[in-house]
């Protein structure tokens, strides 16, 4: 089933140093970009993030620092980058938890500001844990019947996802009260209701915000700031990312309003 689309998607992927948000950096990006009128487009790039590359990192995706020793930075390339990804919206596999909020870190140290306010997302991982609960080489082996050859590729990941998403599509009966739209995909692919991308905060079953980690965890953010007011500072000042801090930033102010 083809995709319904109002505006371009991109389907990206990243391979990393490491799994830390905050800190780790990208060495490969490759997106599908997919305008409505079904054409596409699609490119890798290296990049030198810049660090070392940890070897466990590089015996997942075999990129080593030799490798991108003399490919450009991050920040060289970030505002060609913004271009390619404005307006558009965004696809990927555990995207909202990890490659988003990563991304969203990368044009900040660039100086440049990536806004989500205006797009939707489709995680292609949380369509299929909600369903079969496996992995993207499980998920392409089950969807479309093939072996993902150079899994841990960025180009081959993104590309699977792609192809996931469009065979899910095809084989749930459920995904019919939605069809191709992607407004409603963003939306049943969205986990735990997150306000935040990286689900530091959530909406509970009454739709009222709640931190969903820590020693606050399940309590209403409006509570906790009043009563402990060294918490949002605490968190202003701890290993979050721009996007939690951004949205805990205006909770508070919506509260501050009442």
């Amino acid at each position: 089933m083809k995709l319904n689309l109002r505006k371009p998607i991109i389907f990206f992927d990243l391979e990393t140093t490491g799994t830390n948000i905050m800190h780790d950096r990208i060495v490969e990006l490759s997106y599908v970009k997919i305008y409505p009128n079904g054409e596409e487009e699609e490119k890798t790039r290296r990049l030198n993030p810049e660090m070392p590359i940890p070897p466990q990192s590089t015996a997942i995706h075999h990129i080593t620092d030799e490798d991108v020793k003399n490919e450009p930075t991050f920040k060289q390339i970030a505002k060609d980058l913004l271009r390619i990804f404005e307006g558009c919206d965004i696809a990927g596999f555990n995207s909202n938890k990890f490659d988003v909020p990563l991304l969203m870190e990368e044009f900040l140290r660039a100086g440049l500001n990536f806004d989500i306010s205006r797009r939707r997302f489709i995680d292609v991982q949380t369509i299929f844990h909600k369903m079969e609960q496996r992995t993207l080489v499980a998920a392409y082996k089950f969807y479309c019947g093939k072996d993902l050859d150079n899994a841990h590729s960025a180009l081959a990941d993104t590309r699977a996802t792609y192809e996931v998403l469009k065979a899910q599509l095809d084989r749930y009966p459920e995904t019919a009260e939605f069809g191709n739209d992607v407004e409603k995909l963003a939306s049943f692919s969205s986990q735990n209701r997150n306000i935040d991308l990286a689900g530091r905060i959530i909406k509970d079953e009454n739709g009222i915000p709640v931190f969903n980690f820590g020693k606050y965890k399940g309590h209403k953010v409006e509570e906790v700031l009043n009563s402990d007011a060294g918490y949002y500072g605490w968190m202003l000042q701890g290993d979050f990312t721009q996007n939690t801090k951004d949205v805990l930033t205006k909770l508070k102010i919506e509260f501050s309003k009442k």
